[in-house]
């Protein structure tokens, strides 16, 4: 399959696969895999046996939208993972490249709109492309930092466990989430080798990230707690809430306290 990856198709189909339980009426018999047997995905999804198996060996052709959505139903995938399988499968063409397409004026003038919440701007790379006073203050002086390193993966394993760590039940979750974010990049731009080496870098530092980039984990953004440790303000406890800006490739991250908290008002310090 031209400009696809059968091995990530393939490994992506398997690992959803084992992921699900099986139906108990199904699971009367001892299993030696997790998960459903590829003759009852190709049950569900109407298709061979032989096919399937293909599929998962990365010996197939490329499936056809029909098929894509059959296996879609069969392996109850989510939105965000039926996406992910048509651009493995290359039915959906590379995103074009938005990596220097620089922050439109609406979205630096949102920022700093935002006035005393700390916000700043990623794209697909992780980026931090723009952000506002609230979050230099917070943070980092942003400005202060090599462009490569501006960077959430990077920033991560810098600050990770000094000035940002999860709270307890939590651990491993941003690098999870991270890796959820840069496969789903990585399956947009297929030839990036930028997300290539973060992927490489951030694995190599985080095993929460690594199983997550093993397990094909495109699931939605969600909002993180996070405890920082800021040198005026002391300890605080933050949302890091996450919004897509429509028609471009860019995510505001924000923090937030729970209002009264005092948190809450460390914050309106900023």
């Amino acid at each position: 399959m031209g400009g696809v990856s059968r091995g990530d198709l393939a490994d992506f189909l398997r690992r959803r696969r084992e992921a699900l339980r099986p139906d108990p009426a199904r699971g009367r018999r001892a299993r030696r895999t997790p998960g459903l047997r590829r003759e009852e995905v190709a049950e569900l999804a109407g298709m061979s046996v032989s096919y399937h198996e293909r599929l998962e060996q990365a010996r197939a052709p490329r499936p056809s939208p029909e098929v894509l959505a059959a296996l879609g139903t069969a392996l109850r995938l989510t939105a965000a993972e039926r996406e992910h399988l048509a651009r493995l499968a290359g039915q959906v063409p590379p995103a074009p490249d938005t990596a220097h397409a620089g922050v439109p004026a609406d979205a630096r003038r949102l920022l700093d709109r935002l006035g005393p919440i700390p916000a700043y701007l990623v794209g697909e790379r992780q980026d931090i492309v723009a952000w506002n006073a609230a979050a230099a203050a917070l943070i980092t002086r942003f400005d202060l930092l090599p462009a490569e390193d501006r960077n959430t993966v990077r920033l991560s394993i810098r600050l990770g466990g000094t000035v940002c760590s999860a709270p307890a039940g939590a651990e491993g979750e941003f690098a999870r989430q991270s890796a959820a974010q840069l496969r789903a990049a990585s399956a947009r731009h297929p030839a990036d080798r930028v997300i290539g080496e973060l992927v490489n870098e951030f694995a190599a530092h985080s095993a929460d990230f690594a199983a997550g980039w093993r397990d094909h984990d495109v699931r939605p953004i969600s909002t993180l707690r996070k405890h920082l440790r800021h040198p005026e303000l002391g300890e605080l406890e933050l949302d890091s809430q996450t919004l897509l800006l429509p028609g471009t490739d860019l995510r505001l991250v924000m923090y937030t306290a729970e209002p009264g908290s005092p948190s809450a008002a460390a914050l309106a310090q900023l």
